[in-house]
Order: structure tokens, then C-alpha cells, then sequence
């Protein structure tokens, strides 16, 4: 009885290790193809949830897969902590043995990233001195011209995604102290830009967008991804 409770910790051990060497190389896989697709530097990480590796396999069917990818630049932006999360993704057995993921595909991709403020004011109207993040929102702050006098304050805004990219809209103003009055209808029209992210990897577009301290913080999402042809 004790060689065969050996044999079996044995054959577990082996099935571990297989499962193991197995799951490495898809990751592998993915994140090399994901790096020639959008011209990364280094490979993201992967990680293919779920145990064991080599049961989903057979199936072809992967819950959810993970990727790091860190700083990612586009055509005109870049952001930086891309995490990209695959769910419910086909991907046959034989693609796999054959180290081809073209065929892949995921029924959502959400993905999240983070573009710092000064990214953002590299996109907003001259006069601007500062984007910062304050309790009640994305806060402004410069110099604005208002029928011809430019006068210094604070501004509050708001940012929301569109087919453009992120909009910011001023909702809120403040003067210098001591200084003369905003006109917040005249601060709209000076004052709102687009920062140009319409999307992030893998085709997902913009859902929403959160200000925090180290910048705005945004979540994109896309359906039916197929990894050879996401854009």
C-alpha cells in the first residue's frame, strides 16, 4: 500500500509540474503576440486563471486571463498600468500545441489604465498652468482669457468618455483672491477640450473615468474580441 500511495503523490506531482510547464508556455504565447500586435517593448504578463491548466485546454474554454502590460503608448497618448482582463475565451487545443493564438477569442475585454495630469494638460487650451486632483473632481488652474482680459483662478471640472475621447467640461470656478469674477458660461466655451483616447487595446472603448491623486483612472471595455484583428 505505501508504494502505491508513492506511486500516486508521484503521478500527482508529475500532473502539477506538466500543468505547470503547460500554462507558462500559452502565457507565453499571448503576451508575445499581444506585443507584436501593438508594437510593445517588452512582453506583457500573462496569467491564465484557473486550475488545472491543462482541463481548460481540452475544452478549449479559459474563464479569464490577465494582462499586465504596464506603459502603452497610442496614436497620439499614452497611459500607463494598462491591465487588460479577458473573459470567457475559446481558444482550441490544436492552436494552442501549434503555438498559434490568432484564433483566439474572448467574449469581453475590460481593461483599465492611468493618464497622468500632466498628459492631460498637454491637451488643454493655453493659459493653463496645473491639473491637479482635488475632493470634488479634476481641478484647473491658470490664467483664462474672458472677453479679451485674462483673469487667474481655479477651476472645477468634470471628465466623461466619448466617441472623441475624454471630455473635460468646466462645472464649477473660482477667482483669485482679490481678483475680478469667472463667467462660468464663458469659461465653457475656452475652457472645454478632448484629451484624444477614444480606446485602449484590443479594440475596448471608453466606459468611465475617475479622478484620483496620480491622475485619471479609466475603464474601457469591448465584446467579441478576436486577438488577430483587435485594433
Amino acid at each position: 500500500m505505501r508504494g502505491f500511495l508513492i506511486f500516486l503523490v508521484v503521478v500527482v506531482i508529475a500532473l502539477v509540474v506538466g500543468d505547470r510547464a503547460a500554462v507558462v508556455l500559452a502565457q507565453n504565447e499571448i503576451g508575445d503576440k499581444i506585443a507584436a500586435e501593438y508594437d510593445m517593448a517588452s512582453r506583457p504578463i500573462v496569467s491564465i486563471g484557473g486550475f488545472p491548466f491543462l482541463t481548460q485546454a481540452v475544452a478549449g474554454k479559459y474563464h479569464d486571463i490577465e494582462v499586465r502590460a504596464g506603459d502603452w503608448t497610442g496614436e497620439k497618448i499614452s497611459v500607463h498600468d494598462l491591465d487588460v482582463t479577458l473573459t470567457d475565451v475559446a481558444a482550441p487545443l490544436s492552436d494552442l500545441l501549434n503555438r498559434n493564438t490568432s484564433n483566439l477569442v474572448a467574449d469581453s475585454a475590460t481593461a483599465t489604465a492611468r493618464v497622468p495630469y500632466d498628459t492631460v494638460q498637454r491637451f488643454a487650451p493655453s493659459g493653463v498652468k496645473s491639473i491637479s486632483y482635488g475632493t470634488d473632481g479634476m481641478h484647473v488652474s491658470g490664467t483664462f482669457k474672458v472677453e479679451g482680459i485674462s483673469v487667474p483662478g481655479t477651476v472645477v471640472v468634470t471628465v466623461s468618455p466619448t466617441e472623441n475621447g475624454i471630455s473635460v467640461t468646466p462645472i464649477s470656478v473660482q477667482a483669485a483672491v482679490g481678483g475680478p469674477s469667472l463667467s462660468l458660461s464663458l469659461l465653457r466655451q475656452t475652457l472645454t477640450f478632448t484629451v484624444p483616447l477614444q480606446k485602449l487595446p484590443l479594440g475596448a472603448q471608453l466606459t468611465a473615468i475617475q479622478p484620483a491623486a496620480d491622475g485619471l483612472h479609466v475603464t474601457a471595455v469591448a465584446h467579441s474580441v478576436h486577438l488577430s484583428d483587435a485594433s
